[in-house]
């Protein structure tokens, strides 16, 4: 029997909530409203970002080469404070019961992958299978040197830890060997509810390294650099190269930036901002990440959320 044609995934609204501050800001519950919010207005996706610790060195963030990007300005200070995104999504998951909660990204390496596993498994069970993983390698060589990682060798190392975890979560009774680990007969319980394992996202510009891991690991496409800034480029681009490289594009998903008109009092102009939807749906954005400033106070977010949704729905013809 040949194989059913990959289906394109539906378009799905998703919200940035920062977990992060440049100083601490007296608490956290502002996010948990936010997302609470979010979940019962029908927002599709939450994610949030990763940083383990940082060195001095922020202006790397505007080097392209090592990961950042071209006039890029990381938001805080070496002492900003972030909280750690899996820690904080399992908080999240107690919370809500429909909205899919994710990472963007995971600079999945400095984790070991055993640990990562089962961490992102046990948080899958919990939330009833809404765990998306997006994975990246990151821009900051001290985090890794922190980790006691080879910064210069981030890419396999980042590849090496998504193998391992999708060997655990696939096989009952699972082996693995590779330069750096060997295994056997090992199992990991709970398995992922998600078929397969955890959707996992991978971020990074089109480039013959990303393109693999992509074609390899990815249920989805986190773009980033010039891809993100012509986003319809992007796409097509990529999806030539996956073909190339033996993978159907057609059923993986790509993050784009939804971008936010004001009115002439500061609001958000719905009807157009809402212009482009249609046409980044037809060049193959399947998630919006709407930057939206989301009001702090409960219902202020929900009041805002609640006509934000039905809005983009009707624009993506859903």
């Amino acid at each position: 029997m040949s194989e059913a044609p990959a289906r394109t995934p539906l378009p799905e609204l998703s919200v940035h909530v920062w977990t992060f501050a440049a100083e601490d800001p007296g608490g956290w519950q502002h996010v948990l409203d936010q997302v609470s919010a979010a979940d019962e207005a029908g927002v599709d996706r939450v994610v949030v970002s990763d940083h383990v610790v940082f060195g001095e060195h922020l202006e790397a963030y505007a080097r392209p080469e090592l990961g950042g990007a071209e006039g890029g300005r990381q938001p805080t200070g070496p002492d900003g404070h972030w909280l750690e995104p899996l820690t904080v999504l399992s908080v999240l998951c107690g919370l809500t019961s429909r909205i899919r909660l994710g990472t963007n990204i995971l600079i999945a390496a400095l984790r070991r992958p055993v640990v990562l596993a089962k961490t992102a498994a046990t948080l899958d069970v919990l939330s009833g299978g809404r765990l998306d993983l997006g994975v990246g390698v990151g821009w900051q060589r001290e985090e890794y040197e922190a980790a006691g990682l080879d910064f210069d060798d981030r890419g396999r190392l980042l590849d090496h830890s998504l193998a391992v975890c999708q060997t655990l979560w696939e096989q009952q009774r699972a082996s693995f060997a590779s330069d750096d680990l060997t295994f056997d007969a090992i199992h990991l319980m709970p398995k992922p509810l998600q078929p397969g394992g955890l959707p996992i996202w991978v971020s990074g510009t089109v480039n013959p390294r990303v393109v693999r891991r992509l074609a390899r690991f990815g249920s989805g496409w986190i773009p980033w650099g010039p891809a993100a800034a012509d986003v319809v480029t992007g796409i097509s681009q990529m999806r030539e190269a996956l073909a190339a490289a033996g993978r159907d594009p057609a059923g993986i998903g790509v993050v784009g930036t939804l971008p936010v008109v004001k009115d002439s009092k500061g609001g958000i102009d719905l009807a157009r901002t809402m212009e482009v939807v249609p046409a980044l749906v037809a060049a193959g954005v399947t998630d919006f990440r709407a930057g939206i400033a989301i009001p702090t106070e409960g219902a202020a977010a929900a009041d805002l959320l609640g006509t934000v949704v039905p809005a983009f729905r009707a624009a993506a013809g859903r």
